[in-house]
């Protein structure tokens, strides 16, 4: 260790050890001032990003408002709202990254500057005074007189008392220097590295969130391209109608309008004819108001059997008369004005006025024309009336109906939390959770979600259940799971421990609970690691051999290599690796659990500490996705692929899950490993890749998705990553693939079926 000031230099007290004093003095009051200004620029900087925090959700909220508004177009109101949503995840993760900042630089620093600092002034004010003491005593012991022997004999003995307390505290005062010229360096290091590490998981936050959203973007931005070419093409027709109808504006006839001539009894409407026209007042002066002409021209339409007029659009319709049966229409020449006509009833007549006498006579034919159709429909009313009150088959067809879409619109929010325990959060309990840990299978509040994303995609993957798009394998992944078998393994000693759960609104108890209960895993009971009897697992893995044996030896004599391994590996697994439940290897657990197909178990093994990509090395290095693609389920390759398992890891033979997935004509796992980046152009130690093995095999379904992947990756190298014009068909061709295997998988099977035949 290296020291700033030498402990001997301060017992002899030199010129040396006086000036390195001083220059360290310097340094530290100099460092106090460094550090008294980066404290009140980091409490700057922390208001100002909570100012900001505060501008943001304001403009968030800006967002909502807009997409509210925006109720009666579905594409803007979803994308808005699902906009908004990331960005209150983001201001939420702003809000975490200043308040690891105010405890990493302004509390460690501050905490610093008081005790370290405080401590080594005190100590400079002892030193200083015992040194001054010392001094004093040196001048008095000079002074004494040789003759006086009382005095000479006091003066030495005060000055031995004060040279022993002088190194006393001299010595007390350069280890203080020593430790703090020491600790300032840890200090400032451990704060500004913490410091970091928050904007770290800030920007893996942060690119978590839009790695996510980023598919629905692109989507969203294809679907803006479309949307720009068809507003030009409805440009381009809107111009050639507006060119269309100029051209026939400049050659009509303007003194009449034409256009409104026209009129339908059997208008699907009901509005048999509508249009602009004057109304003579009905009081006791029967005046037309020339001054006001809008208060006399009125909107007037014929329908439902009546003549009935409004102001405005919105106006409630006044009606003017109420049967037409009961009316009738003539002409109006004794008037002082042109184009006029009377509608008369019992009790009152109504004056009006058209614009031209061709739309008075239409006016006066729609009204005749009303009136004989009410008379011919008289008959027919009642009986409309008694068909309109009975009821009839079509309710009951269309409740049905509403019933299928509503189950065919059963979202994965729904169905997720239909499962046990999925209907309150996984770590605090708090009820109705929108988001999800695909890795885990389980269901957390938004807060919590938070604090797992800040754990890292290796400890947990989150979803929305509302924002994101499910794939059918990721909801039946989440359905095999769900919080109260997740709870089972990770809480499985919480109540033993005294140890309570957090509440809703905890955050700082839920950060330290959800670390120890995933990164540590202090809950969970290493005792408990799930495991048959070595009897019934002998059975079983025996069973599970046995079968790996016959699916072998229907696939052809180019294969027998493999039949022999499989056989060879069933004899080793039944003499070998039976342990005691309570020392299980947990990879050896989450090698068989991927056989048998339960998640469950594969979980508790992963709890455990099992390695994802464990390999057998009792047989061939087989890996758990290996057995999960012998024992053929999808929705086991999908869990250990989103626990980390590496796509690629081959067998002492050479072949990975690829390889296997295509010999065993297992199409939906061949898509799924092609979707997650399996390198196609492996080869095993025959010398075979999956294409060829597909070939061979005659399996069409398979050779088609391997030879668009390929594709697919050359034009990738030739055009470059964004902008094929085969990507979007790539991704289609794949989507149905993997729909096809998660919810019709026998319409796959064709390779098996065809296979038995020999």
């Amino acid at each position: 260790m290296k020291m700033t000031v030498d402990f001997e230099e301060c017992l002899r007290d030199s010129p040396r050890f006086r000036a390195a004093l001083e220059e360290v003095e310097g340094d530290v009051a100099e460092l106090e001032l460094k550090l008294d200004k980066l404290v009140k620029l980091c409490i700057v900087m922390i208001d100002t990003g909570k100012a900001f925090c505060v501008a943001n959700k304001q403009f968030m909220n800006g967002i909502r408002d807009l997409a509210q508004y925006s109720s009666k177009d579905a594409v803007v109101e979803t994308s808005l709202t699902k906009f908004s949503d990331s960005l209150q995840e983001m201001i939420n993760f702003h809000t975490i990254l200043f308040d690891q900042t105010q405890r990493s630089i302004k509390a460690q620093l501050q905490n610093f500057v008081k005790e370290d600092l405080r401590k080594f002034k005190d100590a400079k004010k002892q030193f200083e005074k015992v040194s001054e003491e010392k001094e004093n005593a040196l001048v008095k012991n000079a002074q004494v007189q040789r003759n006086k022997q009382h005095e000479v004999e006091e003066a030495t003995n005060i000055l031995t008392a004060t040279r022993k307390c002088f190194r006393h505290i001299a010595l007390d005062y350069v280890l203080q220097i020593n430790v703090l010229q020491s600790k300032r360096r840890s200090e400032i290091l451990k704060s500004m590295l913490s410091f970091m590490y928050a904007h770290l998981a800030f920007f893996h936050q942060g690119y978590d969130l839009f790695s996510e959203l980023g598919p629905y973007m692109k989507d969203l931005g294809a679907q803006l391209d479309r949307l720009v070419v068809d507003a030009a093409k409805e440009k381009r027709e809107m111009e050639q109608k507006h060119s269309t109808i100029q051209q026939k504006a400049a050659l009509q006839d303007f003194s009449s309008d034409d256009s409104k001539l026209e009129y339908n009894v059997d208008a699907t409407n009901g509005i048999v004819m509508e249009g602009y026209l004057f109304k003579r007042a009905s009081n006791a002066f029967k005046t037309w108001n020339r001054k006001k002409p809008d208060h006399i021209r009125r909107w007037f339409s014929i329908q439902n059997n009546q003549l009935v007029y409004q102001k405005k659009f919105k106006d409630n319709p006044t009606v003017v008369v109420e049967d037409l049966r009961l009316c009738t229409v003539k002409h109006c020449e004794d008037v002082e004005r042109r184009f006029c006509f009377e509608v008369v009833s019992p009790t009152k007549s109504c004056m009006l006025q058209a614009d031209s006498e061709k739309l008075r006579q239409a006016w006066i034919k729609a009204v005749q024309t009303s009136i004989a159709t009410a008379y011919r429909e008289k008959g027919d009313e009642s009986e409309k009336l008694d068909k309109k009150s009975s009821p009839s088959t079509g309710s009951l067809d269309s409740g049905n109906e509403s019933k299928d879409k509503l189950l065919k619109g059963e979202s994965a929010l729904q169905r997720v939390q239909c499962i046990p325990g999925n209907a309150s959060c996984c770590d605090c309990g708090l009820a109705d959770p929108r988001w999800a840990s695909i890795n885990l299978g389980i269901t957390l509040c938004i807060e919590c979600s938070g604090i797992h994303r800040s754990l890292g995609v290796h400890f947990s993957k989150v979803r929305s259940l509302t924002l994101d798009t499910w794939e059918p394998e990721l909801l039946k992944l989440m359905c095999e799971l769900g919080n109260d078998v997740i709870n089972r393994v990770y809480e499985a000693k919480v109540e033993k421990m005294g140890i309570r759960k957090p509440q809703p609104g905890q955050r700082q108890e839920k950060e330290a609970y959800i670390k120890a209960k995933y990164v540590e895993r202090k809950f969970v009971d290493e005792y408990l690691l799930s495991s048959s009897p070595p009897e019934q697992e002998k059975k079983v893995v025996s069973q599970s051999c046995e079968e790996n044996r016959l699916n072998v030896s229907r696939l052809g004599p180019e294969d027998h290599l493999r039949a022999s391994s499989l056989s060879s590996e069933g004899e080793r697994q039944d003499s070998s690796v039976y342990l005691d439940a309570k020392h299980l290897n947990p990879g050896l657990q989450l090698y068989r659990a991927s056989y048998e197909k339960n998640l469950p178990k594969m979980a508790e093994a992963l709890a455990h500490g099992a390695d994802v990509n464990w390999a057998n090395l009792e047989e061939n290095k087989a890996t758990p996705l290996i057995q999960a693609v012998l024992g053929g389920s999808l929705v086991t390759c999908e869990f250990l692929l989103q626990n980390g398992a590496n796509v690629n890891q081959r067998d002492v033979q050479g072949r990975g899950p690829l390889h296997h997935a295509t010999v065993l004509g297992h199409t939906g796992q061949v898509c799924l490993f092609l979707k997650r980046g399996a390198n196609q152009h492996a080869t095993d130690e025959e010398g075979k890749d999956p294409l060829s093995i597909a070939v061979e095999a005659a399996n069409a379904d398979i050779v088609t998705l391997l030879r668009l992947a390929r594709m697919n990756e050359e034009m990738r190298e030739s055009e470059g990553l964004y902008g094929q014009p085969g990507d979007e068909t790539y991704q289609d061709i794949f989507r149905d693939f993997s729909q096809m295997a998660s919810n019709n998988p026998e319409k796959l099977n064709r390779f098996q079926q065809d296979s038995q035949k020999f």
